[in-house]
């Protein structure tokens, strides 16, 4: 008999259980890659909408790509920039580019977490991705089919951060279904580094094409993100007990040569511990129809997924619930303003090209990974969440204020200040996003009912889209007036995200605190 092969032999010493959730836990990682990827190009591309010195090089490049001459295809490229991005403010066209995006973002957040608790969540996450990738790809068409008109680029916007929101609570709910309170926070952590590798990733895609055809930045991922939603809807297991209701009983008649029935027997006896989990499919025991009145609040009800949905007022009277909603409104407003202005003020400031602006501010994201991995780690050992993230925004505040003033004195001193920066405003947003998110969708006050957690985390990450939104169009509005006042305006939004967390920070180092890890009662779904 030959032996098994290394890998096979790693395999099977784990859990048909453990194999499930590592493999969802990889899957939607890269789901929500591809979201963060396709968001990226619009702040690498903003440099070669408006730049400073007039060019003809550009010209000749995009020759290469059939598009023609500038004088034969596009008339209206005869100063630098693409119109009507090229007028003297640009930074305000530039900056409702983001807030269209952004807005509707939030508004479609708080719909998406309702919708996508009564609607299948593999369906719904196919549906967002493909539309998404359409979407994505359409602003880049702009630059093919020789667009001017800024209504077109902002009706892309609009639309694609409508569908872009059913991504966040699908891949919160189905981690959330999947994954118990052990641990949460540094899984969760690890986990949320989607986000800075899809930045990092949307950057350099989009930061290969930007000076020479930047309508790919686009087209590129939105291809992308378009073809993970069709992977999305083969593989995709929304909930343990999907795989259970469906899968095919052990047949003792079916024999394989080779050992396999070793194998076989083994996935056997993990199949009998699997049924007999918390989250066991109830029906297909009960051939005589009797069903325990113990067990009907897992049966399917409305939705098709268990007892009925949360009311948007239900859910915000979670204890929490408000106070890391407006806590997250300040620490996303500080984040997404650095995700989309940060290329642009590399290459003003350091006197960078697109392209090598994009690439060097990916070590902010890469401080980002770092920060949510830390931030899920010390919250865990703390089992204090709020405070993990007073600690990080404390110390963000005077970071962003060393950034503004010694950011100027060399590419070196930038590259330090970017981690730096990344890891503390980060860590907060990802905690809150993703841990946070899932201890508050399944708070003790809900009494087992699973269907809380899309709405919970939309009404968090929704209301966290808002400051999203004001953050970049306050930036476009006062940039004109130096950067050192953007700057200013992020060290307040810090302050603010403070704050709101005082009242949580003191319930949790008091004997009663409803927000402490040990006082709350988790329910792995």
């Amino acid at each position: 008999m030959a032996p098994l092969p290394p890998g096979i032999s790693c395999l099977i010493r784990f859990s048909q259980d453990q194999l499930y959730r590592a493999f969802i836990l990889v899957l939607t990682f890269l789901l929500y890659t591809t979201f963060h990827l396709s968001r990226k190009p619009i702040s690498i591309v903003k440099g070669e909408l408006h730049c400073s010195q007039p060019t003809t090089e550009k010209t000749y490049r995009n020759t290469e790509y059939g598009i023609g001459t500038e004088s034969s295809t596009r008339p209206y490229e005869t100063s630098c920039g693409w119109p009507p991005f090229d007028k003297n403010n640009y930074k305000q066209l530039l900056g409702a580019l983001d807030y269209s995006f952004l807005c509707a973002y939030a508004i479609g957040m708080y719909l998406s977490g309702i919708i996508g608790e009564r609607v299948p969540i593999r369906y719904y996450l196919t549906f967002g991705m493909l539309t998404s990738g359409l979407f994505t790809a359409l602003f880049g068409l702009g630059y093919f089919c020789n667009i001017h008109n800024l209504w077109f680029y902002l009706a892309a916007q609009i639309l694609n951060g409508l569908v872009q929101t059913t991504g966040w609570p699908s891949v919160v709910t189905c981690i959330g279904n999947w994954f118990g309170k052990e641990r949460r926070g540094l899984i969760m952590g690890i986990w949320n580094s989607h986000t800075s590798v899809g930045n990092i990733l949307g950057s350099l895609i989009a930061g290969y094409w930007v000076s020479s055809c930047w309508g790919l930045s686009f087209v590129v991922p939105g291809i992308i993100i378009a073809v993970m939603g069709i992977i999305c809807f083969l593989f995709l297991i929304e909930h343990p007990r999907d795989l259970k209701c469906n899968f095919k009983p052990y047949n003792k008649s079916d024999r394989h040569v080779n050992g396999t029935n070793g194998i076989k027997s083994q996935l056997k006896n993990e199949t009998k511990k699997f049924q007999n989990s918390e989250t066991e499919c109830l029906l297909h025991n009960y051939e005589n129809g009797v069903i325990p009145a113990n067990h009907i609040i897992v049966l399917h009800g409305e939705g098709g997924n268990g007892v009925s949905a949360i009311s948007f007022l239900g859910a915000l009277k979670i204890p929490g619930v408000v106070e890391f909603s407006l806590c997250l409104l300040f620490a996303k407003l500080v984040n997404y303003t650095f995700l989309f202005w940060l290329p642009f003020y590399i290459t003003k400031v350091d006197h960078l090209d697109a392209k090598k602006a994009g690439d060097l501010s990916t070590l902010f994201d890469v401080g980002g990974i770092f920060g949510g991995i830390l931030a899920g780690l010390i919250s865990d050992k703390l089992h204090k969440r709020a405070s993990t993230c007073a600690i990080m925004l404390l110390f963000a505040a005077p970071t962003l204020y060393m950034f503004s003033t010694i950011s100027k004195m060399g590419i070196v001193v930038t590259v330090v200040m970017l981690i730096i920066c990344g890891i503390l405003v980060n860590g907060p947003y990802s905690l809150i996003t993703t841990a946070v998110s899932a201890d508050l969708g399944t708070h003790k006050s809900l009494k087992g009912n699973a269907k809380a957690l899309s709405t919970v985390t939309a009404i968090i990450d929704g209301t966290g889209s808002v400051g999203a939104a004001l953050g970049p169009l306050l930036a476009g509005l006062i940039s004109p007036y130096g950067w050192n006042n953007v700057f200013y305006m992020l060290i307040v939004a810090d302050a603010c995200a403070l704050v709101f967390l005082l009242r949580l920070i003191r319930k949790e180092w008091s004997s009663d605190g409803p927000i402490t890890m040990q006082q709350t009662q988790y329910k792995e779904h």
